[in-house]
């Protein structure tokens, strides 16, 4: 399984950005997708999943600003960003759970700055 992630960049606070993960090497509609994030100095934390049935899941600290979206089709999922604070900042993976493992792809930054 790879997973190829794109879309992070600067942003200012109260900006949004989308970020884009393109899976190749599994069923994919049968899995759990999701972003996992990790900042300097902490542990890496699951940010927001989605199952196979499109039902999602989100860390307290990003409801109602981040939604995550999956297309089967094109073999992606994606996260939109909005109302981005500083706390925000991390290195952002995309995840796939596998039937025996969990795949975690190259992480891409998002710094939230002023």
């Amino acid at each position: 399984v790879q997973l190829q992630a794109s879309g992070g960049g600067l942003v200012q606070p109260g900006g949004s950005l989308r970020l884009s993960c393109k899976a190749s090497g599994s069923i994919f509609r049968l899995n759990t997708v999701g972003w996992g994030r990790q900042a300097p100095g902490k542990q890496r934390e699951l940010v927001a999943t989605i199952r196979a049935d499109g039902s999602t899941n989100y860390v307290d600290s990003v409801k109602g600003r981040f939604t995550i979206f999956r297309d089967n089709v094109r073999r992606t999922v994606a996260l939109q960003m909005n109302s981005l604070e500083p706390e925000d900042t991390a290195v952002y993976y995309c995840q796939l759970v596998g039937s025996d493992r969990t795949f975690w792809g190259r992480g891409t930054q998002v710094t939230v700055s002023s």
